[in-house]
């Protein structure tokens, strides 16, 4: 950690969860609904394969929780969930960055599904839930939106100056 981030490179870093957090919860139509990617985790995702010196997985917990907030969910759903995907991403950085984005995309989108799967347990647990097929809709939809995702963030990176 040479050089720390500036207050308005932070602002942006938060800046960018927040627009994914709101992409989370903006209204759909309901043929649509099913495949809404998982914004947040995907931006968790870049933001810990780019700087994983200071994202890591206390960003994702936080941010767990302010969807567990956000969503009503069982405190502790979401914060577990992206806790753990932080950590997975961490562990494969140096691997995914190294894989050609269409291959990329794929260890993203399995790196969610971990998560989202996380959390289709914890409701089965709690709940009595049961895993349905198109609870699996939104996880493709994570590896068709990753590269463009990775693409505008990268570039907002580059023009601040993050690194």
């Amino acid at each position: 950690m040479d050089n720390p981030l500036t207050p308005s490179q932070r602002l942006l870093i938060v800046a960018t969860f927040v627009a994914a957090m709101v992409l989370a919860v903006i209204p759909l139509p309901a043929s649509v609904e099913l495949l809404r990617p998982d914004w947040v985790a995907l931006v968790l995702v870049y933001w810990c394969m780019a700087i994983p010196e200071r994202i890591g997985i206390a960003s994702g917990w936080v941010l767990g929780l302010f969807l567990d907030a956000l969503y009503g969910s069982l405190l502790g759903e979401q914060a577990l969930a992206k806790a753990l995907l932080a950590f997975l991403v961490l562990r494969f950085t140096l691997r995914l960055r190294m894989f050609p984005r269409s291959q990329q995309a794929i260890a993203v989108g399995a790196l969610i599904a971990i998560s989202d799967l996380t959390v289709i347990v914890i409701n089965s647990f709690a709940h009595g839930t049961r895993f349905l097929w198109s609870d699996t809709a939104p996880m493709i939809a994570n590896i068709i939106v990753w590269p463009a995702v990775f693409t505008i963030l990268r570039e907002v990176r580059r023009r601040a100056k993050i690194s």
